[in-house]
C-alpha cells in the first residue's frame, strides 16, 4: 500500500453527512483519499456556482484528507453531444466551472462520464457535437494544468479502454485520458468476448486511475465488494500496476444502510487486501 493511493467514492458515504464528516471518517477507516462527487442532481451540480469549493478547500485543511479527484457525471444531463444548442452551452459552463473547482482544490484528475448524449438517441451527429466539445473542454482543462480523463461506461459508446482511445488520440493532448472502471470493463468484456487485460493494454501510458467496483453481467451498481461479483480485481490490478497506475478509487454506494461503517470498513479491508 505504501506505493499506491486508494480512495473512497464519496456518494459511498451518507449524503446527510457533511463534508468535513466524510473525509473525517474516510480518513479513519485508511483512505488516502476521497472523490469528490458532481452528478446529475441539483444539489450536487450546484457546488459548482454556490460556493461550496471554497468550503471544501477548508475541510481538506481542517481534516488533514485529500480530495485528489472528482467525478463528474452531471454531464449526463447536459451532455456535450446533445442535439439542443443549450444544452451544449450549459455542458461547456459546467466544465468551465468543475475546472475552476477543481483547480481551487488542488483536485489532480475531472473523470468525465464516456457518453456522447445519455437522454437522446446517440448518432454521427451527437457525435460530432460532443467531439467539437471534447476539443473546447480540453483547450479549457490545459490552462490550468488539469487533467481529464474518461470513465468506461456501460453503454456502448464508450464501453472500452480501445472506444475511449479514438477519442484520446483524436484529441492528441496530454491533458486528455482514460479513468477506466474495471467492474465496468469486465461487463464489456463479457459482452463482446474479448479478454478485459486486451483491453486495458490497450491504454497503455493514458490511464491515469482507476475505479474497483463490483459487477456481474448486466449489473453495473450496488454490489458489495465480495458479494460474488465477476470483477477481476487480481488480473487487473497486476496490469494497471504494471503500466504504473498508482490511483484507485472504490467505488459503490450508500443507501441509507445503518451498518454503513460496517459495509466501508469491509469495503476497505477488500480492497486493500487486492492492492497488495
Amino acid at each position: 500500500m505504501d506505493k499506491i493511493n486508494l480512495g473512497i467514492y464519496e456518494k459511498a458515504l451518507p449524503n446527510e453527512l457533511s463534508i468535513k464528516e466524510k473525509l473525517r471518517f474516510a480518513k479513519e477507516i485508511g483512505f488516502n483519499q476521497l472523490e469528490i462527487s458532481i452528478d446529475e442532481s441539483d444539489e450536487k451540480l450546484n457546488r459548482l456556482y454556490n460556493g461550496f469549493s471554497k468550503k471544501l478547500l477548508q475541510a481538506q485543511i481542517d481534516e488533514g484528507m485529500r480530495v485528489r479527484t472528482m467525478c463528474l457525471s452531471g454531464h449526463r444531463k447536459y451532455p456535450m453531444g446533445s442535439l439542443d444548442k443549450n444544452i451544449r452551452e450549459k455542458s461547456l459552463d459546467i466544465m468551465q466551472k468543475a475546472i475552476e473547482f477543481a483547480d481551487l482544490n488542488s483536485i489532480k484528475i475531472i473523470q468525465l462520464a464516456g457518453y456522447d448524449v445519455y437522454y437522446e438517441e446517440s448518432s454521427i451527429e451527437t457525435e460530432k457535437y460532443f467531439i467539437d466539445n471534447l476539443i473546447k473542454a480540453v483547450e479549457m482543462a490545459s490552462k490550468y494544468g488539469l487533467i481529464l480523463a474518461f470513465e468506461t461506461m456501460e453503454t456502448s459508446f464508450m464501453d472500452t479502454v480501445k472506444k475511449s482511445m479514438k477519442y484520446v488520440r483524436l484529441i492528441n493532448s496530454p491533458y486528455l485520458g482514460i479513468y477506466p472502471d474495471i467492474g465496468n470493463l469486465k461487463n464489456a468484456a463479457v459482452k463482446y468476448g474479448k479478454d478485459v487485460i486486451e483491453d486495458l493494454k490497450e491504454g497503455k501510458g493514458y490511464i491515469f486511475a482507476a475505479h474497483l467496483k463490483e459487477t456481474n453481467p448486466g449489473i453495473y451498481r450496488d454490489m458489495e465488494f465480495g458479494s460474488g461479483g465477476h470483477t477481476e480485481y487480481e488480473r487487473c490490478i497486476k496490469e494497471l500496476k504494471n503500466q504504473n497506475v498508482a490511483l484507485y478509487t472504490g467505488e459503490f454506494w450508500n443507501h441509507g444502510e445503518e451498518n454503513y461503517k460496517d459495509i466501508i470498513k469491509n469495503a476497505y479491508e477488500f480492497l486493500e487486501k487486492k492492492l497488495k
